[in-house]
């Protein structure tokens, strides 16, 4: 397994890989060795056929501040395309994170500021503590959420997007619920033991019906019809019919038995 500096990845035996963002000194702000750390993570994780889901998580109070300042110093005395190459290194981690093929959840505590917001938009669901604070803060500074913009629109809508993203203004885990940043939102104190319940959810479903589903709704975006559409819906549907995931499901299901893929009740 990899080492990492600036982040940890962890796998249990039930197939959960958990990634954490692993700077609580720094309050988990990524920087361009994180960046890279990530982008090798999400290989890993991809990588892994026994891996059922990922958690994206932040070590210590916060989830993440961001950009680390010390990084966007740097940044500002490089010229336009080492600026370039840098914003492309970042929008390649977006991309990748949300074309994993395994589901992701992000559990989000303390700050989630800047491109953390990116991070947690880019996973396929997300949940956080009430308490957190939000803030798409770029504007602040002379800057612009532009590499996480598509994914905070697809997360949020358009309108949502647009006023956080003008306004800068600080926002907890209720507005964000709301907006649709959050699936849920649960009091701190009560966050560690609502995830545990998310995760007895998500192991009760076939691994590969799992990578399936998420690929088919990849693949029908906002739901347009078309020809080709219908085709590949067709398609999909008649694999994993035949697949040896799908037979066990149907076969449990009408034998009215637990599929394999559920652990033995003790």
């Amino acid at each position: 397994m990899s080492q990492y500096q600036t982040i940890e990845l962890e796998f249990t035996d039930n197939g959960i890989a958990t990634l954490w963002l692993a700077r609580a000194d720094k309050n988990n702000a990524f920087n361009a060795l994180m960046i890279s750390e990530l982008l090798q993570a999400l290989d890993e994780v991809a990588a892994d056929e026994t891996v059922r889901f990922m958690l994206l998580r932040g070590r210590g109070n916060h989830f993440s501040a961001g950009a680390d300042l010390e990084w966007m110093r740097d940044c500002a005395a490089l010229d336009y395309n080492a600026n370039l190459n840098d914003a492309r290194e970042l929008a390649q981690l977006m991309a990748s994170l949300a074309q994993l093929k395994v589901p992701t959840l992000a559990v989000v505590q303390g700050a989630a500021f800047g491109g953390a917001l990116g991070l947690i938009s880019c996973c396929d669901m997300a949940i956080g503590a009430e308490e957190a604070t939000f803030c798409l803060s770029e504007v602040r500074i002379g800057l612009l959420p532009a590499v996480i913009s598509p994914y905070l629109v697809q997360a949020m809508g358009a309108r949502a997007a647009r006023r956080f993203a003008l306004t800068a203004e600080r926002f907890h885990g209720e507005r964000a619920r709301e907006a649709g940043l959050l699936a849920e939102c649960y009091p701190a104190a009560e966050l560690e033991d609502e995830l545990l319940q998310w995760l007895d959810r998500l192991l009760q479903n076939s691994p590969q019906a799992m990578r399936a589903t998420k690929a088919l709704l990849q693949e029908v975006k906002q739901g347009e019809m078309s020809t080709s559409l219908r085709r590949y819906t067709e398609a999909a549907i008649a694999r994993i019919r035949v697949s040896p995931e799908g037979q066990e499901g149907l076969n449990a299901f009408l034998q009215k038995r637990d599929p394999a893929w559920l652990p033995p009740k003790p």
